[in-house]
């Protein structure tokens, strides 16, 4: 594993601070994730992961974290600006000449939102705290790490999940810049991406289910065409009604699109989500079932194509319940990182310094 003897310690968050841990122990890293004592979670990003519980509010406890960040390559702060700088745990304390740890790696993910005048439908809160904050933190620290290896100093990774998702969306930013290229320069809802050409689009079937469409290049829309024509009624497909656009050529004139819209609309509402996706199987028409979470965790049962890529310890289809209890290796971790152990443990679990889970009291 590529991040194999790194030493990650993350302080307890929401989403993208968890999500980069994650990413982090999937590829190797030793994760131990900071809680408070007596602390509750719904965190379930917590794959390959240990817990120490530590009050930060008490000098004591703050000492012990210092000393685990001195032994840490990588830090993920979670927190709002100033929250570490007022526990004594900034960067500030860890980096530079006089730091105390100079190779670390300190991340830090900030987030805000504006609500837009019109809002549209949230894709859950995939953008924003995974890809932009989560996933850009990871890249973020392995660059650093990899700066590390010339400097040998560590650096402060700051990272705000706005200005991450907007770089996420370069791509369509200068297509709306550049109208000429055709892809965003119309309204929202009318471009070729984001739902305004009938064959990248998502479609109902008969008795529930979706299916998804994305063959933008001529020659899939060609083999989609191929294998949803003939899966129809004849007298549908012949219909005067779908004059003009049950061949290749709907999809290079625009106005035709509306019309195009309608005749996919129709025609897949005829036959079932699982029919559709036999249908597609192993051609090249970009026409895929929408599944559901309990579809995603059993592929096998399912005539899909299955994740890429394969072939590694870790997918996104890892659905095995996931729960790490608050402090539940707390005494595990002081032995090993600090040999603390014996009355000096014993003193800082009754002082309320340190805390364990409460089925291993």
């Amino acid at each position: 594993m590529a991040l194999k003897g790194k030493k990650v310690l993350e302080f307890a968050g929401l989403a993208p601070g968890p999500f980069a841990g994650l990413i982090l122990a999937d590829n190797g890293a030793s994760v131990i994730r900071v809680d408070r004592p007596s602390a509750s979670t719904l965190d379930v990003l917590c794959r390959g992961k240990r817990s120490v519980a530590i009050n930060s509010k008490i000098p004591s406890g703050r000492e012990l974290l210092k000393r685990l960040i001195v032994s840490s390559d990588i830090l993920i702060d979670p927190f709002r600006p100033g929250v570490m700088e007022r526990l004594g745990l900034g960067p500030d304390v860890f980096l530079g000449k006089s730091g105390l740890n100079e190779k670390l790696v300190y991340a830090r993910i900030v987030g805000c939102f504006q609500a837009p005048r019109i809002n549209p439908s949230f894709p859950l809160n995939l953008l924003a705290d995974f890809a932009g904050g989560g996933m850009h933190c990871v890249t973020a620290i392995l660059l650093a790490l990899l700066a590390r290896n010339e400097t040998r100093r560590g650096q402060v990774v700051d990272i705000d999940m706005v200005s991450g998702t907007r770089y996420l969306s370069t791509s369509p930013l200068l297509h709306h810049f550049h109208p000429e290229t055709g892809r965003f320069s119309g309204a929202r809802g009318t471009n070729l991406l984001d739902g305004g050409a009938p064959f990248y689009n998502i479609y109902a079937c008969k008795g529930g289910g979706l299916m998804t469409l994305a063959c933008i290049e001529p020659r899939f829309f060609k083999i989609f065409l191929e294998k949803f024509c003939p899966s129809l009624p004849e007298n549908f497909v012949l219909s005067k009604e779908w004059h003009g656009i049950t061949t290749p050529k709907a999809q290079e004139d625009r106005a035709l699109w509306p019309k195009l819209k309608q005749f996919l609309e129709n025609g897949f509402s005829m036959r079932s989500k699982d029919e559709w996706a036999s249908i597609f199987l192993g051609t090249d028409a970009c026409c895929v079932p929408v599944l559901t979470p309990k579809e995603a965790t059993d592929l096998s049962s399912l005539s899909v194509h299955p994740p890429h890529p394969t072939g590694t310890r870790w997918s996104a289809f890892d659905h095995e319940p996931c729960l790490l209890n608050p402090g539940q290796h707390t005494k595990e971790i002081l032995i090993e990182e600090l040999r603390l152990a014996g009355k000096d443990y014993e003193e800082l679990l009754n002082e309320g310094v340190i805390g364990e889970h409460e089925h291993l009291k």
